[in-house]
């Protein structure tokens, strides 16, 4: 499946010892996610969160600033993105292309990810080489060290990035037409990637702006998970840190917009795809709502395995789709239930999209089984576990629970929100959400030649 609203979490590969399950009774399995850590702030508003996990001598460090595409303008999208990848072009203290040379001759790896609501850097790398990552990391949250010929470069980086991942590829531009759709209006409106257009127009002074305002220690946290001593990491990140001053302007805050969708809407598109093919989008409130945590159980009936209920309908009884799938995305301020499938040769878009409102009418009408509530459940624990599996997995929730909600603590509870759904929350929730009249149908077809 294409990657549509961008994941909050990534499976990273890499040696882990880590145990986070222990006893507590009333939860799956008799069993809880269990993520000890530490916390504090800096006087310049950095907050800091530590969790020591000695199994191996690896430690990860991530640093998550409060903004995405949300807090871009209407013809200055792509900011965020583009300046992601401005970042590695150098700061106050390392040249162009030191910065992944350094970390890479530690015996380490680095990469960053920019969503609509927030953007992440993160390394990882023997322990003994932490104070190497906080160096690199608070030496390009120091000042702003762009050039003009940094931008040219990495403006055409990114150009070519979209031409490759939207413009050139079979469904690559689902993202943005569902976008467009699903939010007529907003901030989620733009795709994370921008425009071409408003990318040939950014200026360095746009982006030199964007930073003051933005990658400030009081609009960021940093995350260090792994082989550490608690004390000493927090005289390293006092002493990297600390001197960095806080915005010298208030926060802007986003006054986020958007409109209810009172119809369904409808959008067809012919081109160059090797099968048919059908997004169907709802707009639901947003991660950490109640009904965020019932979609994600009823995607799990719907298309968890072969036993869920669209693979047994879709796939093994109709064989109408070559691939399909079922998930709830989640944002700040809103999330997106999406079921997307690639049509069968022999099969036509009406017939998948007739089958699978059928089974959404069951969930509308009729409580899920036990064995497919307990299954969601089981899970919805294993699947979490395993996010955490990792130093750099347990560092990016950290990072994603303090900046969302405010609250890291999230990283042990979350699974119990999770699993605290009912059979009759996920009933009511398919009723009020899953509503034909309420969602958004994205069509491929393929060109047909003359």
């Amino acid at each position: 499946m294409i990657d549509l609203f961008k994941a909050k979490y990534r499976n990273r590969v890499s040696p882990s010892g880590n145990s986070f399950l222990k006893p507590s009774p009333g939860v799956a399995g008799g069993s809880r996610v269990n993520v000890p850590f530490d916390s504090f702030t800096l006087s310049n508003g950095l907050t800091v969160i530590l969790r020591k996990e000695s199994s191996i001598p690896v430690v990860a460090v991530d640093v998550a600033y409060h903004v995405g595409s949300k807090n871009e303008l209407r013809g200055r999208t792509g900011l965020a993105h583009l300046f992601e990848h401005l970042m590695f072009e150098g700061s106050a203290n390392v040249k162009k292309g030191e910065f992944d040379t350094y970390i890479s001759l530690a015996g380490g790896y680095n990469n960053a990810y920019t969503t609509e609501d927030v953007t992440n850097y993160y390394e990882v790398l023997p322990s003994n080489q932490l104070p190497l990552a906080l160096w690199l990391e608070s030496d390009r949250m120091l000042k702003f060290a762009a050039t003009v010929e940094a931008l040219t470069t990495q403006r055409e980086v990114v150009k070519e990035e979209k031409r490759w991942r939207v413009d050139n590829r079979p469904y690559g531009d689902a993202t943005e037409k569902l976008q467009e759709m699903v939010f007529p209006v907003g901030q989620y409106n733009w795709p994370v990637i921008g425009s071409m257009a408003d990318l040939d127009s950014a200026r360095l002074n746009d982006l030199k702006d964007f930073f003051e305002l933005h990658y400030r220690p009081d609009n960021a946290v940093l995350v260090i998970s792994g082989d550490i001593d608690l004390r000493k990491t927090k005289k390293l990140a006092s002493k990297y840190f600390e001197d960095i001053p806080a915005g010298s302007k208030p926060l802007s805050l986003v006054d986020f917009d958007d409109l209810p969708i009172s119809s369904e809407k409808h959008l067809a598109v012919s081109g160059k795809v090797p099968s048919p093919a059908v997004f169907v989008a709802y707009k639901a409130p947003p991660e950490g709502s109640a009904e965020y945590y019932a979609l994600s159980q009823l995607s799990k009936v719907l298309s968890d395995g072969n036993s869920s209920r669209l693979y047994k309908k879709l796939l093994y009884e109709k064989q109408t789709v070559s691939e399909f799938d079922a998930s709830i995305d989640g944002m700040e301020e809103s999330s997106v239930f999406i079921f997307s499938a690639f049509v069968s040769s022999g099969h036509s878009i009406e017939e998948v999209v007739e089958i699978f409102d059928s089974e959404i009418k069951k969930l509308q009408n009729s409580r899920v089984s036990d064995r497919e509530f307990r299954k969601a459940r089981n899970s919805s624990l294993s699947s979490y576990v395993g996010k955490l599996s990792t130093n750099s997995g347990v560092a990016d929730a950290l990072a994603h629970y303090h900046t969302f909600f405010g609250d890291p603590g999230m990283i042990s509870s979350e699974v119990e929100r999770e699993l605290g759904v009912t059979r009759d929350s996920m009933l009511r929730t398919a009723v009020e959400i899953l509503d034909k009249n309420k969602r958004a149908v994205l069509s491929y077809l393929p060109e047909i030649n003359s």
